[in-house]
């Protein structure tokens, strides 16, 4: 929650004389409150070059400062200029003579205040003085004491004995240090004699150490040292009294002398030493931590030996400076008239001596005014506006002083407002919001609060009023939005001042950043969206923290963040940036946020610790190691690694794969090499970095482990067979001078194993019989031995073409397009070699339709493997072909078969290429059509459909068919037909063989007012239309000529076309149809679709309303009536057409 230009002003005004603290804003008028000063002792070391001494304090009017030096009034040298009011400045030069106890007055108008006391030390470097020291004779047994004097200096110091080398003097129960630096000896050894005692002083302040000069011990020997009875060295006397401050650490000692060493005991007289006690020095110091009242008392310390006791009694006094008891006397404000009491209530032991002052002027008791001084009290009866001041109370006893100045302030003041007006306070719907009305008055004001105008005040459970004149709003809503008024009033006056409220929709983060997996070096994505207030849009920012830090955006040439409009993207990402993504999204007054795990997913590092374990038996190695981090992504296998020095030095190849879970793999190995390992681990990102390498291990040679792999036999010439295999690795040698023994028999015959050695990894048998087979198998050997006994395989002497043809070929035509050949197959004998399969050869040599025209189209079949028949496809109907078969091995082709000539029968026709409706009239439509571009055997006629269709639903409601048997028939004109009605035909040409598909046409016949415009036309224009279907009638005639022309052969000769659209009888074929196949330019068939030929076949059924557009590029033309008069000169088609005798319209 924001409180936006507030004041932050909290007044407590309680206007009664037992007031509490007092801050009173500084556009009243008020006496001098010191708000800084420097506290005391001020300690001035060697290497300062300055000391300030501050005194600061606030008033209005400004206040006026002057000091005092014990007790007198002091100028100083050098007063700040940067409005710290009365501090000032001593330089390094002038300190010496500024050693004193300082005090601060700030005063104006109104009253005086003043600061304790401020006591300037300026220290010396301390030295130890330069002096001759005699030294320290004693008999063997007697106690020594050397003396150390440090000089005074301040902090805490730290003392040690040392010789002149720095060795430390050990300290015992027999030799120890007391806390002034004396070094005690309870007796004297000879062992102590030396010549360089030495006391060193640290002083941490100042960072420095001061030696004493050296001191000489002489030890005179005794055989046998006389018992001493057990004294006291330290302290002296029967008691001492100890007095110290509460809270200060006590401490206790009893050092003692005699022969022998004397212990020490210490006890409180009257009750058990507190629980914080400890015994130091070898029990020669009580120390007591933080003494506190209950621990003042007697205590008694025991040193005893064989020669008798000493004790000596401690008074213990804990004393106390002077301190509040509960809190210093507060500031007052009050009205004219009303009693005034001012306490001051401290302790501290002895009792502290209480001063009072105004305005830094001693103040005493004055029975005959109003102004009373009770002890710790000040009463101010019927207290008038000229009672106001500062007035100081000094408690202080011999251990210190303490100061509070009390502002006493008697007025009676009008309400004064200091939060702005019209201040404007922003709260997000569902927060707390204070609203200000700081009032400074007196007496003291009454507040009110009043919204939009409205006269009552603000009530409800929602809305608090406060002690400092505030208004909370809990749990803001919409309709809190508004005016606000807030009047105070006393008996003086009243003032008002008003605030605006807006309450602002909240921010809410609405698509959070999602957990993300991202391989490394990849670019991860995290978005944030949010909605806010939008009249919060400028203040509104999404800011990214990753695992508690803010990412800033970087100005580096290559940034690897990327920031903007919620979206964040890291480039190039690294295990560095995983982590917890915090995006929050904030304005001035509030804020959401939302967090995601983005984890980076990386190779696994590499495997620590090899180590390499030899087994029993021989050349076999176990390998052991411990994975590396896996970077959040599984490890899934580990792969070893080798290396060997003879064949592949630098080389590393991978030797096993080991599963992800398993951290261990046993190696057999080749013999004769000198190895060493390393591992690498593969985890779903990729294979991580390797190893080290493990120590070389070198394996003893041995005879080979396996053959030879992968034999191959060939026969490349009939009378020799090639031998070839896969040579062993070099690594796989196991050592010196290997080679191979090839044995070699033929088999199913008794022969002998025939050898041969060879180091290369072939060999050639010549001089053998043609496809013969034999026995072979290869066996290695190096110097330490031969390999393991090897498999035997099989294989044949070269090849030779066949010397047979396959005899009684015959046919079995199955349709127009399919035929079935089969055959005798050759002896196996005459194949000599491996049987490859048979070939199928054919030749279109002319169709039955016009025997006059040869064709020379040759293709052929191969089909693999032993078989007696085939299924040959594709043929054309109505065509004599010539057809053989041949048997082939790798070799190549046998002989050729006797030929055998077939005739394939007769097929439908192909769809007619063109279909126009003309010449509509109220009952008939004249159609024209061309003849088909394949026959597929001999014309017969025409089947004509015509249906009458529901223009609206496009349905069929009368259909009729007509038989058209003029082969030459080009036209038909259809009568008796619905007047104003749309007909769909469809006309297919016909052979013995049945009707080929169907080519649709669509046409309108004329409606009655049509018809009755037309007459009309033709009256008139009647010699035009008889003109027309004379020219239309000679266009005809050509027309037919042409095609005559055309099909027997003459000048209009059209380009031949392959057309492999199988029958539809080669449908559901077996295994025995396509194999190999290949035309006369040895290219694969390639399949097709079958069609229908089905009069109600999808391609008979398809509708051209305009199928001359086809042919509108053409020289074609139509006469009046719709016929066609122009040369055909659409589409080149393949085969040949009956011929026609003529055009021969027929009327139905």
């Amino acid at each position: 929650m924001r409180l936006a230009g507030s004041l932050q002003l909290v007044l407590f005004l309680a206007l009664t004389s037992r007031a509490a603290g007092l801050s009173i804003p500084l556009e009243v008028e008020q006496p001098p409150t010191i708000i800084n000063q420097t506290s005391g002792p001020v300690i001035v070391l060697p290497f300062d070059h300055f000391i300030t001494i501050r005194c600061e304090a606030r008033a209005n009017p400004p206040p006026q400062y002057r000091w005092t030096k014990d007790g007198e009034d002091f100028t100083p040298p050098y007063i700040t200029t940067n409005n710290t009011g009365g501090t000032f400045v001593l330089h390094f030069k002038h300190l010496t003579q500024f050693q004193g106890k300082y005090r601060c007055y700030a005063f104006n108008k109104l009253g005086t205040a003043i600061t304790e006391e401020i006591e300037l030390m300026v220290l010396n470097i301390p030295k130890f003085p330069k002096e001759e020291i005699d030294p320290v004779v004693v008999q063997e047994g007697e106690p020594i004491i050397l003396k150390c004097n440090p000089p005074q200096g301040m902090g805490r110091r730290q003392i040690y004995w040392m010789t002149i080398d720095l060795k430390q003097i050990e300290q015992d129960d027999r030799v120890s240090m007391d806390v002034d630096g004396n070094l005690y000896f309870s007796n004297a050894l000879q062992t102590d004699s030396r010549q360089d005692y030495c006391c060193f002083v640290a002083f941490s302040i100042i960072r420095g150490i001061t030696q004493k000069s050296p001191m000489a011990v002489v030890v005179k020997s005794f055989e046998a040292p006389p018992v001493r009875k057990a004294g006291l060295l330290l302290p002296s006397g029967v008691q001492t009294e100890k007095m110290l401050l509460k809270g200060r650490d006590l401490k206790l000692e009893c050092i003692p002398e005699g022969f022998p060493t004397p212990t020490v005991k210490w006890i409180k007289l009257g009750e058990d030493l507190p629980p914080r006690k400890k015994l130091e020095k070898f029990g020669k110091l009580l120390a007591i931590s933080a003494v506190e009242e209950r621990d003042q008392g007697k205590y008694m310390c025991t040193a005893e030996n064989s020669g008798g006791k000493v004790v000596h009694y401690f008074d213990v006094i804990v004393e106390e400076p002077p301190k509040w008891l509960t809190e210093p006397p507060q500031s007052q404000l009050t009205v004219i008239g009303s009693d005034v009491h001012i306490k001051c209530s401290v302790s501290g032991k002895p009792l502290p001596d209480i001063t009072w002052r105004r305005n830094g002027e001693l103040f005493e008791d004055d029975p005959e005014s109003n102004r009373r001084v009770l002890d710790d009290t000040v009463v101010l009866h019927n207290a008038r506006k000229e009672d106001s001041a500062v007035y100081q109370c000094e408690a202080s006893n011999t251990h210190g002083s303490i100061l509070a100045n009390i502002n006493i302030m008697v007025m009676n003041v009008a309400p004064l407002i200091l939060t702005r007006d019209y201040q404007e306070y922003d709260v997000i719907l569902g927060d707390h919001i204070i609203m200000d009305c700081t009032v400074f008055s007196s007496p003291p004001a009454t507040i009110t609060w009043a919204k939009d105008d409205a006269p009552e005040t603000i009530k409800g459970e929602r809305f608090l009023s406060l002690q400092n004149g505030a208004l909370q709003i809990i749990r803001a809503e919409k309709d809190d939005s508004g005016v606000y008024v807030c009047a105070a009033f006393n008996t003086e006056g009243e003032l008002t001042v008003t605030a605006l409220l807006d309450v602002k929709d909240p921010t809410k983060i609405v698509d959070p950043p999602q957990d993300v997996e991202i391989i490394s070096g990849s670019t991860a994505q995290l978005t944030c969206q949010a909605e806010y207030d939008k009249t919060l849009r400028s203040s509104f920012e999404v800011v990214w923290i990753k695992d508690g830090e803010e990412i800033l955006t970087s100005f580096e040439e290559k940034p690897r963040y990327f920031m903007d409009d919620g979206l964040l993207q890291i480039m190039n990402v690294n295990l560095s940036d995983q982590g917890i993504y915090t995006c929050i999204a904030r304005t001035s007054l509030d804020e959401d946020n939302a967090t995601a795990l983005l984890t980076v997913l990386d190779v696994p590092d590499a495997p620590k610790n090899i180590a390499l374990l030899e087994l029993k038996v021989p050349r076999n190695v176990s390998l052991s190691w411990k994975p590396g981090s896996d970077h959040n992504s599984s490890v899934t296998e580990f792969i070893v690694e080798y290396e060997e020095s003879q064949w592949e030095p630098g080389r590393w190849r991978e030797l096993q794969k080991v599963p992800g879970n398993q951290a261990t793999a046993e190696l057999a190995l080749n013999g004769h090499l000198n190895y060493q390992f390393r591992v690498y681990a593969v985890n779903a990102v990729g294979p991580g970095p390797p190893s080290e390498p493990t120590e070389r291990y070198k394996t003893p040679p041995a005879a080979p482990d396996r053959n030879p792999e992968n034999i191959k036999i060939q026969g490349h010439l009939p009378h020799q067979m090639d031998i070839t295999w896969e040579p062993l690795l070099p690594i796989e040698h196991n050592g010196p001078g290997l080679e191979y023994k090839v044995n070699y028999r033929k088999l199913g015959v008794e022969d002998n194993w025939k050898d041969h050695m060879e180091k290369r990894h072939s060999f050639v048998l010549r001089n053998t019989s043609t496809f013969v087979p034999y026995e072979i198998k290869i066996q290695s050997r190096n110097s330490h031995g031969w390999g393991p006994e090897p498999k035997v395989v099989t294989g044949y002497s070269g090849e030779d073409v066949p010397t047979a043809a396959p005899r009684d070929i015959a046919v079995e035509v199955i349709n127009t397009t399919v035929l079935r050949v089969s055959w005798t197959p050759v002896p196996p004998a005459t194949v000599r070699g491996h049987l490859g399969g048979y070939n199928v050869h054919w030749m279109r040599k002319h169709s039955l339709l016009n025997p006059n025209k040869s064709f020379d189209d040759r293709q052929s079949l191969s089909f693999p493997g032993k078989r007696s028949h085939a299924i040959v496809p594709s043929l054309k109907p109505f065509t004599e072909y010539r057809l053989i078969v041949n048997v082939f091995n790798k070799k190549g082709n046998g002989p050729n078969s006797d030929p055998v000539t077939f005739n394939t029968p007769e097929g439908v026709p192909e769809q007619v290429p063109i279909l126009t409706a003309s010449n509509a009239q109220k009952d008939s439509i004249l159609l024209v059509w061309g003849p088909p571009p394949e026959a597929n055997g001999i014309l017969t006629g025409y089947l004509l459909q015509h249906h009458l269709i529901n223009e609206t639903t496009l349905e069929v409601v009368d259909s009729q068919e007509t038989n058209i048997t003029g082969a030459d028939t080009t036209q038909w004109q259809l009568h008796g037909l619905q007047e104003g009605s749309l007909y769909r035909f469809h006309l297919s040409a016909c052979t013995r063989a049945g009707c080929g598909p169907p080519l649709a046409q669509e046409s309108n016949t004329i409606a009655p007012e049509r018809v009755e415009g037309q007459q009309r036309n033709t009256s008139t224009q009647g010699w035009v239309i008889g003109t027309m279907c004379a020219v239309a009638l000679l266009t005809l005639v050509a027309l037919m000529a042409c095609f005559v022309r055309r099909n027997k052969g003459g000048k209009y000769a059209v380009k031949e076309k392959e057309d492999l659209h199988p029958d539809v009888e080669s449908q559901g074929m077996n295994d025995d149809t396509f194999c190999e196949y290949s035309d006369s330019d040895e290219k694969p068939l390639k399949g097709s679709s079958l069609c229908s030929l089905n009069g109600n076949d999808t391609v008979g059924d398809s509708v051209s309303r305009d199928s001359l557009v086809d042919y509108a590029d053409g020289e074609g033309e139509f006469n009046e009536d719709g016929s066609f008069i122009g040369e055909y000169s659409g589409r080149r088609h393949r085969g040949s057409v009956s011929e026609p005798s003529g055009p021969g319209p027929v009327t139905a």
